[in-house]
């Protein structure tokens, strides 16, 4: 008779797993800038992410983005024209608590492996409806560093590259790699460091997107 006080051997192998992916995603942070992840969350949890960001669009609660802050900031859907919510760190849907949970156990293996300093996740849900996109842009503010480290978690079942839509990094020496928006994937790359742009797309595109900040240095 196994001891009921161990855990369920699908718990360790998924804590391995955890461990293993969270080692890749530091050593490519570590090596290039940007890491990416296939398969950061469960699919199930993924698939309730998108079913949660849509019963709440559906009930009025997203806004059309906006780019700046304060005085300086505009709404050009020309520039930008998906619609955002942001989430407060203790929102109870249990997809966000889930997916909170992963992403502050990366937050400490970073912290533990890179030395970033990272002490907190800002995040909100994108909705770019067909046709819209996110011109050039880097996400580090001119007068502020908090932002180390900008995320996007996707949450587009069945996505094809016919669907368009892919994050364009443009990376050293003029190189430019696109990423596909499929569900699962997790992208994270240096704030400072890359412009990016959002593709236009065939159909409705879904994530979860953010960034790990540090106590930064606001400009007075």
């Amino acid at each position: 008779m196994s001891d009921a006080r161990e855990p369920p051997a699908i718990d360790a192998s998924r804590s391995v797993r955890r461990s293993a992916v969270f080692e890749r995603l530091c050593d490519s942070i570590a090596e290039t800038g940007i890491a990416i992840s296939a398969d950061f969350l469960p699919a199930k949890v993924v698939a309730a992410l998108a079913d949660d960001a849509r019963r709440r669009d559906a009930a009025g609660a997203f806004r059309a983005a906006g780019i700046g802050r304060g005085a300086a900031r505009v709404t050009d859907a020309d520039l930008r024209g998906d619609r955002i919510l942001w989430l407060d760190p203790d929102d109870v849907a249990p997809s966000v608590r889930s997916a909170a949970a992963a992403l502050d156990a990366l937050r400490a293996t970073l912290n533990s492996t890179l030395f970033l300093g990272l002490v907190s996740f800002e995040t909100h849900y994108a909705i770019y409806p067909p046709g819209a996109g996110y011109r050039r842009h880097r996400d580090r503010f001119v007068d502020d560093d908090a932002r180390v480290l900008s995320c996007v978690l996707y949450l587009n079942a069945d996505w094809t590259a016919l669907h368009g839509g892919a994050l364009r990094m443009h990376c050293d020496n003029g190189v430019v790699r696109d990423i596909l928006p499929i569900a699962g994937t997790l992208v994270c790359f240096r704030s400072e460091r890359f412009d990016h742009e959002v593709l236009p797309s065939t159909r409705e595109r879904l994530s979860l997107t953010g960034w790990f900040k540090r106590r930064g240095t606001q400009a007075l």
